[in-house]
């Protein structure tokens, strides 16, 4: 084995004393191993020399620290020129996969960290998979979040394995589970801890006990007279979450499945074909972009050695309190402080929330818990090495704290403001060492919005800004540098967006046919229903912070209900009525004859980006683009909003906003930067 060990670049293969061959997938120059073309082609080579020397079993395992395998490819996605193409690919890999499954030794899969998409596709080809009990331990097929669905023979095999009713869920919504739930769904055959892994996997291979499949009763929905119902329903649940045109993929799988789940061999045939043409479409591509925008933001943290361990949050409201939840959930301990106790509780109370959520488990529960310290006296200040501001959005309230906390901090604790738009000039111009505040500012609700803005003023260091990037980083959120000003970047940008939605319910469209109108373009929630949600008082604080230095006129109607304490979902009244947290609203409501209502709230967005980009507010248009898809789920399967222009052709947008100037007045007037975007974008 060691004369087949040179053949590979990727692979390592050894076989023990009891004639088990392990094969180690090892990626050079990677962080995580991924199925490239090369490093298929190899396994390729490895499997024929299996074939014809076969061991007592095989094992494959992954040399990398972070997981198994992370799935395909992406930038090979990119490279696919046309269906023809896609399909020969894919049938090449469901040939490799199909003669992996087919070895007269018995075949495992060991498992830690990630094992997403084609590294679990493979997984599923070998006979047996033995995973670590570990958090980190991820298993799913998540193509779906990249306009495709599974292509390397994983829909037919994963629900061979568990059936239709738990596997076609896990694919259409992309979702990963952790090692505990592969293992009651019956994804995997064991789950040990570390110092168990090789014990087990030996353990199966001399034992080849049975493989597991899915029951009588789990294979039942795929009878072919009860299939085409539970498809069925499958598309009516489906339709609920996403639209057929812009998310083509799901509803694919589920037509995959519906005509050929009966027979394993022509579902695998299915399952190539529509992935070939699904490899080429609009959605994909711009999916499989923002997939890479994401990769960028994550790499932002690469090369700066910072580590917090101690955290101390200050406001424990809503957004402080779920901040310091959040960073507890990332492994570290917070303090968080208060004026009172009382103040605390609420925070408390939805932190054990969360952690019993995503936790589960008692003792890690218990463990989160115990590392979320109340501090109304704020003792937790002098040993911090990152401190979050998040109280009332108040510039000389901040001021103040920021001038008591100077003096206590750490030289190396990062100082940090939440606000979501005051400029960090009109604090930091205060503090005796300006260069070192930073703005780091979550959205709502932090639990679940990836993105944080990095804000940085005219005074900030690099050096700073390049640790609160790295901070962002260890607790999984996806950072974005943006220079301050008024809103920063996502506020700024959603402002005008949502007080267009306001001048429209003022002229007498419908608060339905706006957010329906904004839904069918791909906005995952309207504008109105979106303002209720953040609160009436805080779009209203947000707009008068930017209306002096923007110009933006502000709707009377907004304060007015403001004044009256309607404040949207929270007071339980907005522009939606609501009951237990649900809007009231009319399906019958009245259609408006307006026809350039999607214009008027879209051509506002995308005029601000340009406004944006004019300012330098942040680096470049990809980076705008993920922090509008990121931070407000502006319409993914557009790839973002410059791309979107781009896309739609950026005279006519230009065409568009002077229309509209002349028909509704100069908060459409085009903004300066179009014609220089315009000449950039011409490749002549």
């Amino acid at each position: 084995m060691a004369e087949k060990q040179k053949k590979y670049l990727n692979w390592k293969a050894e076989t023990d004393d009891e004639g088990i061959l392990w094969c180690h997938l090892d990626v050079p120059d990677r962080s995580a191993n991924v199925l490239s073309s090369a490093v298929l082609e190899e396994f390729e080579r490895f499997i024929t020399d299996v074939e014809a020397d076969l061991p007592l079993g095989l094992v494959i395992l992954s040399d990398k620290q972070s997981g198994f395998i992370a799935g395909a490819n992406i930038d090979e996605f990119i490279s696919i020129k046309d269906s023809e193409e896609a399909l020969e690919y894919t049938r090449r890999i469901h040939k490799l996969f199909n003669r992996l499954e087919a070895l007269a030794c018995p075949s495992l899969s060991l498992i830690h960290g990630f094992c997403l998409g084609g590294g679990l596709e493979l997984a599923l080809a070998c006979r047996y998979r033995v995973a670590l009990d570990d958090p980190k331990t991820r298993i799913g097929l998540p193509e779906v979040l990249l306009g495709i669905h599974p292509g390397f023979g994983g829909s037919m095999r994963m629900i061979r394995q568990i059936g239709a009713l738990q596997a076609m869920p896990l694919m259409l919504a992309g979702r990963a589970v952790d090692g505990r739930k592969a293992l009651k769904l019956g994804l995997i055959d064991r789950l040990v801890p570390e110092r168990q892994l090789h014990r087990a996997a030996r353990a199966m291979i001399r034992q080849q006990v049975p493989q597991k499949k899915a029951s009588a009763w789990a294979r039942l929905a795929g009878h072919n007279m009860l299939r085409p119902l539970v498809a069925g329903f499958m598309r009516r649940e489906l339709r609920r979450k996403a639209n057929k045109e812009h998310y083509p993929a799901p509803f694919a799988l589920i037509d995959v499945w519906e005509k050929h789940g009966g027979d394993e061999k022509d579902m695998l045939d299915a399952e190539a074909r529509s992935i070939a043409k699904l490899f080429i479409t609009d959605s994909s591509r711009n999916l499989v972009r923002l997939y890479k925008l994401q990769e960028r933001l994550k790499s932002k943290d690469s090369e700066v050695d910072f580590k917090a361990q101690h955290v101390h949050v200050i406001g424990a409201g809503v957004m402080g309190g779920d901040i310091a939840a959040w960073c507890v959930l990332q492994g570290l301990s917070v303090t968080l402080q208060d004026r009172e106790p009382k103040f605390i509780a609420p925070a408390m109370k939805r932190a054990h929330k969360l952690f019993k959520r995503k936790l589960k488990q008692t003792r890690l529960i218990t463990a989160a818990m115990d590392r979320l310290i109340p501090d109304h006296k704020a003792l937790g200040v002098e040993k911090a090495d990152v401190i979050i501001e998040a109280i009332v959005e108040n510039a000389e309230a901040k001021i103040t704290l920021f001038k008591e906390l100077e003096p206590r901090i750490k030289d190396t604790a990062i100082l940090a403001s939440n606000t979501s738009s005051i400029p960090l000039d009109d604090i930091s111009r205060q503090l005796k060492a300006p260069e070192r505040l930073i703005g780091i500012h979550f959205f709502n609700p932090v639990a679940k919005m990836q993105l944080v803005e990095v804000v940085h003023s005219a005074s900030t260091s690099s050096a700073w800004l390049d640790r609160a990037t790295a901070f962002c980083r260890q607790i999984s959120r996806l950072p974005v540098p943006v220079k301050s000003s008024p809103g920063f970047l996502v506020n700024r940008i959603l402002t005008p967006y949502l007080l267009e939605a306001v001048a429209l319910w003022e002229e007498g469209v419908t608060a339905e046919q706006i957010d329906r109108t904004a839904k069918s373009f791909g906005m995952p929630m309207g504008p109105v229903e979106l303002a209720d949600t953040v609160g009436l008082d805080i779009c209203l604080s947000v707009a008068k912070n930017m209306a002096d230095t923007l110009n933006i006129t502000i709707p009377d109607t907004l304060q007015q209900m403001v004044d009256k304490g309607h404040l949207g979902k929270k007071s339980g009244r907005g522009f939606y009525t609501y009951d237990k947290g649900k809007p009231g609203k009319n399906k019958n409501a009245p259609l408006s004859s307006m026809t350039d209502i999607e214009d008027r709230m879209i051509l506002r967005i995308l005029n601000e980006c340009a406004a944006c980009l004019r300012e330098q507010i942040v680096e470049d248009a990809d980076l705008l683009d993920a922090g509008m898809v990121f931070g407000t789920g502006f319409a993914p399967f557009r790839g973002g909003p410059m791309h979107y222009a781009r896309a739609r052709g950026l005279e006519d947008v230009v065409a568009g906003l002077a229309g509209l100037e002349a028909k509704y007045g100069e908060r459409f007037s085009p903004d300066a930067s179009w014609q220089a975007l315009i000449h950039a974008n011409d490749p002549g």
